[in-house]
């Protein structure tokens, strides 16, 4: 039965994500925008429209990976330095 719960918890989690319904909004926005024809809806609309696709992809990032990445990047970086001042 739990199991069960999961399973539908899991298909609204996927029907309602946070970036999905943001891309609602903007689209609704953009759409009312162009039905009153106020510029700023468009605007606001297209601000939105980028905000959630840029929101997805942030989410989509391995981050831990990426801090990992960043991190030996950092030390090799300290290392070069390093052998520099060494050869100086």
């Amino acid at each position: 039965m739990g199991n069960e719960e999961n399973k539908g918890s899991s298909l609204v989690t996927k029907i309602f994500r946070k970036e999905l319904l943001i891309l609602l909004v903007g689209l609704f926005t953009l759409g009312s925008g162009f039905y009153t024809g106020e510029p700023m809806q468009y605007f606001w609309g297209g601000t939105i429209i980028v905000g959630a696709v840029a929101l997805y992809f942030v989410r989509k990032k391995d981050w831990k990976q990426h801090w990992e990445e960043q991190e030996r990047l950092k030390e090799a970086l300290e290392e070069r330095r390093r052998r520099q001042g060494d050869d100086q």
